[in-house]
């Protein structure tokens, strides 16, 4: 897994770069959930979604939030980190001109900042939020949600409980042009840990398969 360097707003980020020999292959970014909590790029939820796109033909970028690991700067509250998530991007569109698809998968604190990303970058064609905090997040800036996604959670999550996820997942449901999908994971906690991971990687893959063959937003 090739070790990437590139320029963010503060500095140096460090990431792992996951190229496909196809040119014009499907890109992904997958964001990490909160800094301050000893979230990372090495995540085990991020880990293995990096690795799920790769397996479906996407070239994939992850990556640490300034102020994580090798990654210069100090955390900022979820607003530098946005910001560290489209130089990402930039970077992975910069060696990746010919690609048709573009997506974001983010965890927790990374779900947050990859629906926000969402908003600014209309090439995002598909979304992956796994466990957004709801609870302690505002979403309301998705109006409208510019893109279809897939939103997933354990129904035992104490950390975002599943109601808040339910209460988002409905207001994005009277959106028109889009289509949210949701699904709940019975058994599984904020982190799927266990067999709960592969149901998490198996309904994440199944997902973007479909999309992948349906030319709609």
């Amino acid at each position: 897994m090739p070790e990437v360097i590139f320029a963010g707003p503060e500095g140096r980020l460090e990431g792992r770069y996951h190229p496909q020999k196809e040119k014009d292959a499907p890109i992904a970014i997958v964001l990490h959930p909160h800094p301050q909590f000893g979230g990372t790029m090495n995540n085990k939820v991020v880990y293995n979604l990096h690795y799920a796109f790769y397996n479906m033909g996407f070239t994939v970028l992850r990556f640490n939030f300034r102020g994580v690991g090798r990654s210069q700067g100090e955390y900022d509250q979820g607003v530098g980190e946005l910001s560290d998530a489209a130089s990402a991007l930039d970077y992975l569109q910069s060696m990746n001109n010919n690609s048709k698809h573009c997506w974001v998968a983010g965890f927790s604190f990374g779900a947050w900042i990859g629906m926000q990303l969402l908003m600014r970058r209309p090439e995002i064609t598909g979304f992956i939020s796994v466990s957004p905090p709801a609870n302690m997040y505002d979403f309301s800036f998705l109006a409208p949600c510019p893109s279809s996604g897939l939103i997933i959670n354990g129904k035992s999550d104490r950390v975002a409980p599943p109601a808040d996820t339910t209460a988002l997942v409905n207001k994005l449901h009277e959106q028109k042009g889009i289509t949210i999908t949701h699904e709940e994971v019975e058994g599984a906690d904020h982190f799927f840990q266990g067999p709960h991971m592969d149901t998490l990687l198996d309904t994440t893959t199944e997902y973007v398969k479909r999309r992948l063959t349906e030319s709609t937003r």
